[in-house]
């Protein structure tokens, strides 16, 4: 089994080798018979924007989760439903890999529908991204003894193709389904059909961009989602973890550690609340960080008599780990400025998303899109995890603009992650 240390907002996942695990098998069938006892059950639903139900007229209503409620509650008329939104949108895996814990199993779910299919992106089937599905879907299994149920959404353009072949994240979740004991709600297929008989248009399932889906879209997605699970009822599906990861199990052992817990905080940084505002609702970072270390070049609270636009010197933030991957955590804002990694000595560079050429700095301004949101920053992936490693957060602040950064947490992930100062 597997032992979790919590200390002062310090979470530690500790995992024994996978094949000494005791497996577990969350059944279908006993939700089903639960459910129809009238049993208080609670389901999460864990994705991200699709998930949360972005461009959906109301998201508490027409959004796919909301409509698998009603779908849940029609079939289920004794049952209660308790269902919670765990979908943070313009994420994917890797950062739910380090939720997983906060916004997933400490609800102690009964089902989960699991997303994250388009944001992985549906044509790669990249190792660091289908490990740290697979850490999800394991975890559920084991640690809060569900049921899950993979769901896979298009994007317009996906739909548009058809081209099944070709979208190989489709093809490996799938094959994790299977491999778990579990099937998928594939709402790629649906639209596909749907589209080709004439029963929708492409406007119709997307009427006002081709990422999100307007009402029509929701409610197919949410029919995909609920014909897989009436079918893993009838079939009785018993889900199980394999004694062998399908892909590496590095993001099954992981830590995401708050920045406020390692000790002092360097000049210029303190500790702060979330944000309580932000550019849309799933991106309310107070629903998804305990706090933020905060740096911030002018004073906060500025003493009477003291200059309230003095320039604050801000000193870098400096920490050990060891993990064969690091990420941040934490939030952007509209005065969010750069800041540099430096990982064991050397400024860390890479080539930004749609970008040609590689830069070293990050980024996190969120005034693109007028308010707060979310900051998840892979750093590194591929280290030793057999050795110690540095890395420093250098902001890098113009004297003449009042500028902060925001970060809840150092997350890591392989044999032995940890972080300390």
């Amino acid at each position: 089994m597997r032992a979790f240390l919590l200390l002062a907002g310090l979470v530690i996942c500790v995992g024994m080798p996978i094949a000494s695990q005791a497996l577990t098998t969350p059944s279908f069938a006993e939700f089903d018979q639960r459910a129809k006892r009238g049993e208080r059950l609670t389901v999460v639903f864990f994705g991200a924007s699709l998930t949360w139900g972005a461009n959906a007229s109301d998201q508490a209503v027409t959004s796919y989760r909301a409509v698998v409620q009603e779908m849940l509650e029609a079939q289920y008329p004794k049952g209660h439903f308790k269902c919670y939104d765990a979908a943070i949108g313009g994420t994917g895996s890797q950062l739910g890999a380090f939720r997983v814990e906060r916004d997933v199993l400490r609800h102690k779910p009964d089902l989960v529908f699991l997303d994250f299919s388009a944001n992985d992106d549906i044509y790669s089937d990249s190792p660091e991204a289908l490990a740290s599905y697979e850490a999800i879907l394991r975890r559920i299994i084991v640690e809060a003894h569900a049921p899950v149920l993979p769901v896979i959404f298009p994007f317009e353009w996906n739909t548009k193709s058809a081209d099944l072949d070709n979208m190989k994240r489709r093809t490996a979740h799938l094959a994790l389904a299977k491999a778990y004991g579990t099937t998928a709600g594939d709402a790629i297929q649906l639209s596909i059909e749907r589209v080709k008989a004439g029963k929708n248009t492409m406007t119709e399932l997307w009427p006002y961009d081709g990422v999100h889906p307007g009402d029509a879209g929701y409610h197919l997605f949410a029919e995909a989602a609920f014909a897989g699970f009436q079918h893993a009822v009838q079939a009785k599906m018993v889900c199980a973890a394999p004694a062998k990861m399908v892909n590496a199990d590095t993001y099954f052992t992981s830590a995401r550690v708050r920045i406020s817990t390692l000790g002092p905080l360097p000049a210029g940084w303190r500790v702060d609340h979330p944000s309580l505002v932000a550019a849309w609702h799933d991106g309310l970072m107070s629903r998804w960080l305990d706090d933020v270390a905060a740096a911030e070049n002018r004073p906060f609270h500025a003493p009477k008599g003291t200059d309230p636009n003095a320039v604050v010197k801000v000193e870098p933030l400096r920490v050990n780990f060891t993990g064969s991957m690091v990420m941040l955590f934490g939030e952007e804002t509209v005065k969010s400025g750069r800041y540099q990694a430096v990982l064991d000595g050397k400024v860390v560079t890479y080539v930004p998303y749609g970008a040609k050429d590689a830069i070293d700095y990050y980024d996190p301004s969120a005034k693109r899109f007028g308010g707060t949101r979310q900051h998840a920053q892979v750093i590194a992936t591929g280290l030793d995890a057999t050795k110690p490693h540095t890395l420093e957060i250098v902001p890098l602040f113009p004297d003449a603009e009042s500028t902060e950064l925001r970060l809840e947490s150092i997350c890591v992930a392989g044999p032995g992650a940890k972080v300390w100062k």
